[in-house]
């Protein structure tokens, strides 16, 4: 009887290192990763930009009818974001120099008109239009300055909080030269460096 309840004493004590450790398991709770969240930008406010282009200026009823050549300029504009649309208004210089004989010289257009675009984040994709006026110097027939219009589309995109650069095709027409039967049609593209602030 005594060695029967020594060995159930001895088994009892044993009986916890086979049921294992009676403390509970670790709970790991899950990190949470974010997401990624799209970078956008407030395209309110102003800005000021240098560019450079390439152009064709056409002319009718001129001895030199056509001229390609290079043009850069300035541009300064304000724009209001109103969320998914970006409007705004502004006005560009540019310096040209297409020689058209006796027509004179091409020597710069000015545009003064609107964009509209949509904000896709960090670009802006973009329409616009307005007036124009393009000047002439020389030539034998002293063709004079000339009122028109413009149209054309565009993009700018942030490189950082206050750069950004733009690409923009516009096409413009004059048909008001002191010489009236004078017509001239101009296509350029530009690409532009700007600081808004």
């Amino acid at each position: 009887m005594k060695f029967a309840s020594t060995a159930l004493l001895a088994a009892l004590a044993a009986a916890p290192a086979f049921a294992g450790s009676l403390e509970p398991a670790p709970v790991y709770t899950p990190v949470a990763v974010p997401v990624p969240v799209p970078m956008t930008r407030d395209w309110t406010g102003g800005s000021v930009g240098i560019q450079l282009g390439y152009g064709a200026f056409d002319t009718s009823n001129a001895d030199d009818d056509y001229e390609e050549t290079g043009d850069y300029g300035l541009k300064a504009y304000y724009d209001y974001d109103l969320g998914s649309w970006v409007v705004g208004g502004g006005v560009q210089y540019d310096w040209i120099g297409a020689e058209f004989g006796e027509a004179g010289e091409l020597t710069g257009i000015l545009r003064v008109g609107a964009r509209a675009g949509y904000d896709a984040g960090n670009t802006m994709i973009y329409g616009t239009g307005g007036y124009a006026r393009a000047y002439h110097d020389g030539g034998d027939l002293k063709v004079g300055d000339s009122d028109g219009y413009f149209v054309g589309f565009g993009s700018e995109t942030f490189l950082s909080d206050t750069w950004t650069i733009g690409a923009e095709i516009v096409y413009s027409e004059f048909e008001d030269f002191d010489k009236t039967d004078l017509k001239l049609d101009t296509t350029q593209l530009n690409i532009s460096l700007n600081y808004r602030y």
